[in-house]
């Protein structure tokens, strides 16, 4: 593969200010479970590739999944970048390498039976639907992938880079009556299947959330004191601030702009965000992004100041900021884009029991179900919550949504836990849909919030 890419590209060089190509060979393993039935059991390969090429501010790009002609796809993708390149535009420099990387296994899922996993999964299934009468229909699927990514580029570079991927999810509806709610976990690993192994405990609490949920009451509309769990607290940060980080979504938006000026106060104190592509075992982490560019660890805000924000090369050379390395794609049929790696709040040193004491009446919001975001505003649906009364987690509410402006609750951000944890997620962008990504936090407590509900 080396040798037909680099020669491929040496013949073109000359011919456009920068032109880049990435192939990836992916092997994976998927089955589901829908209700009862098993939905799918599938194992396949593929190869995707694109070729970038740049002339004068302009890019040109092209997909494919075969690599015949392939110096005609060179040829393409250079003609439509001087079609549309008018102007100037300088990339950073970049770093040379020359590298190969292979995924670090523990326990390799391929060395694993069909069988032993659809079993495995059927267990899990079945403790679901067994768990109560109530519980309607559950969503049980595993996955395991391996991806081979190949980049060389005109500067001389040439990366190649293995990942692998474990991931279990499942999802459980209950009902009664009309009242109809559902709860979800996952599991996901970048290095063993031992992240599946021994989940009952944790598909018991998964039935369980659900069940609770029909016996919450609604919850009191009002503006409360709110307390976010750690995962709430990382899909909190990612959505409503992260893309808002991200090069692009300001480069575009003059409001943003505006808004968010490096250097700027833009919450309380003690506020620190992270994005870090060097967490280990985490989806978002990663050795170099999809333009070459080596991951890095950026502060986003340090002690409620605005400090950076997330690039690619392009958004980077549009703004005159440092690269960052977080130009990713979904594959390699798409271009890559400025997208979040592992985003998080740092911890702070107040204790959850502490956290609450104080509060007369307050909400405790667990996990996400959904949610929306319009620029700076967002809706969040909690996947659980609780009443606060007098200092004490009290009775379970349910159809609990958190409403209000970003800036503005970063800023009401009134303590910061001491319990800084991960979970995995994914994330859609520009239609990349799927993009792993972590999300991290302790709890935190926000005053004034606008919580939706009877």
């Amino acid at each position: 593969m080396k040798d037909l890419i680099t020669t491929s590209l040496l013949k073109v060089k000359s011919q456009a200010d920068y032109i880049e190509i990435r192939i990836e060979k992916s092997e994976f393993f998927l089955l589901s479970f829908q209700g009862p039935l098993l939905d799918q059991i599938t194992r396949s390969s593929n190869l995707t590739g694109c070729v970038r090429a740049m002339h004068k501010g302009g890019w040109g790009f092209v997909s494919f999944n075969s690599l015949d002609n392939l110096d005609e796809k060179i040829s393409l993708a250079i003609r439509q970048s001087k079609i549309v390149g008018k102007g100037k535009l300088i990339l950073p420099e970049y770093e040379i390498k020359e590298v190969s990387l292979k995924a670090e296994v523990k326990n390799d899922p391929r060395k694993i039976s069909s069988t032993h996993k659809k079993k495995l999964f059927e267990h899990y299934n079945d403790l679901l639907l067994k768990q109560s009468k109530k519980i309607q229909s559950t969503q049980v699927t595993y996955k395991d992938e391996v991806k081979t990514t190949y980049f060389a580029n005109t500067f001389g570079s040439y990366i190649e880079q293995e990942r692998m991927d474990v991931i279990g999810r499942f999802n459980v509806v209950a009902k009664e009556g009309n009242n109809v709610k559902q709860s979800f976990e996952s599991v996901t690993s970048r290095d063993s299947f031992d992240i599946v192994l021994n989940l009952d405990q944790k598909i018991l609490e998964t039935a369980e959330r659900a069940l609770r949920q029909l016996d919450a009451k609604l919850a009191k509309a009002g503006c409360y004191t709110v307390v976010l769990d750690p995962r709430l607290t990382g899909v909190f940060i990612h959505e409503a601030f992260g893309h808002l980080s991200e090069g692009d979504n300001v480069y575009e938006n003059e409001r943003m702009k505006e808004i968010l000026v490096l250097g700027k106060e833009i919450g309380m104190p003690d506020l620190t965000v992270v994005d870090s592509g060097l967490v280990p075992g985490l989806p978002g982490t990663y050795v170099y992004d999809d333009e070459g560019a080596r991951a890095n660890k950026t502060v986003l805000v340090q002690n409620g100041i605005l400090t950076n924000r997330l690039h690619s090369r392009e958004t980077a050379a549009k703004m005159s900021e440092k690269a960052t390395g977080n130009g990713r794609a979904l594959s390699a049929g798409y271009s890559p884009i400025p997208r979040m790696t592992n985003t998080y709040i740092e911890k702070g040193d107040i204790p959850f029991n502490e956290m609450i004491s104080d509060i007369k009446e307050g909400i405790y919001a667990i996990r996400m179900l959904g949610g929306q975001t319009n620029g700076e505003l967002f809706t969040f649906s909690s996947g659980e919550a609780f009443m606060i009364r007098n200092g004490e987690v009290a009775e379970p509410v349910s159809d609990v949504t958190l409403s209000g402006n970003v800036f503005q609750t970063l800023k009401d951000i009134e303590a910061i836990g001491d319990d800084l944890t991960f979970s995995s997620g994914s994330c859609g962008k520009c239609g990349q849909n799927g993009l792993p990504v972590g999300v991290g936090g302790p709890h935190i407590r926000i005053k004034n919030v606008l919580v939706g509900g009877r």
